[in-house]
């Protein structure tokens, strides 16, 4: 009788960790999953998802270690990091998301509106160091810059250095909440941050990729119709392995109620 149940119990708490789902990584995605798992828990009682950030990085060393189901990235997933999850005897499947145009940030009292994607190299490299050599007033720039583990650091230095380096001695936030604080609260501060993440203690920037010709707003709709440069997919990993387990999820992301929490969360829709 003791044996049954024992094994009764076993099954149970097996049965309860099956409906239980695990996602960590960008913290760019957090608003995203959050809110996506909030409502798959509404629509699906029995089931259960966590969500933490740490960086993309971090997701996927959680995904390498098994601590987590779904790694949310804001970048593509390395070729290293994908051999040594084949060496964990892992393959990952990529699940694109949303996608997510990237803000260039300054302080509300900061003058300059506009910034060509030269001006931001220069300006993220320490070549540029006063806003006076932007169109702003004589103040020392302050640029923030998130954690070399995030991919939105990689991202930018990617897309807008052109894999340039950062100034020595940059000033990394652990997380894009501690950029917009940083910048909130320093007249001659600029960083990046996803759109999901603006607010009125921060004044988003018009960029140009054309040297100057043409500058344009970070918004959803520019985002969506192409003409703002500064934008990128983002992601789910996970393990081929759970796929039975994580496809619930994914799938409700996916619909049309999960691609509408997407625009309302202020990402663009992949449909």
């Amino acid at each position: 009788m003791k044996t049954t149940i024992l094994t009764i119990l076993i099954l149970s708490v097996s049965l309860a960790g099956a409906q239980a789902q695990r996602i960590k990584g960008s913290d760019t995605m957090l608003p995203l999953s959050q809110k996506a798992a909030e409502e798959f828990m509404k629509a699906n009682p029995a089931r259960t998802v966590t969500v933490t950030g740490g960086g993309s990085g971090t997701g996927i060393a959680a995904l390498l270690e098994g601590t987590t189901d779904l790694a949310q990235l804001s970048r593509k997933i390395k070729f290293d990091e994908k051999n040594k999850l084949r060496e964990k005897g892992k393959t990952v499947k990529e699940i694109t998301a949303a996608y997510d145009a990237l803000a260039v940030i300054v302080h509300p009292s900061n003058k300059v509106t506009n910034l060509t994607r030269e001006q931001l190299e220069g300006i993220f490299t320490g070549k540029i160091k006063n806003w006076k050599d932007a169109g702003g007033d004589d103040l020392t720039i302050i640029p923030y810059s998130r954690e070399t583990s995030s991919g939105t650091y990689e991202f930018f230095k990617e897309n807008v250095l052109k894999n340039k380096n950062y100034m020595s001695g940059i000033m990394s936030m652990p997380a894009t909440g501690a950029i917009i604080q940083s910048v909130s609260q320093t007249k001659g501060a600029v960083g990046y941050v996803g759109l999901a993440y603006l607010n009125r203690d921060v004044k988003a920037v018009r960029v140009s990729y054309d040297q100057g010709k043409t500058y344009v707003e970070p918004t959803v709709a520019n985002a969506k119709n192409e003409t703002y440069p500064i934008v990128r997919p983002l992601y789910y990993y996970y393990d081929t392995t759970v796929e039975s387990s994580v496809k619930p999820f994914v799938d409700f992301i996916l619909s049309g109620k999960g691609q509408s929490i997407v625009s309302e969360t202020g990402f663009v829709s992949v449909n």
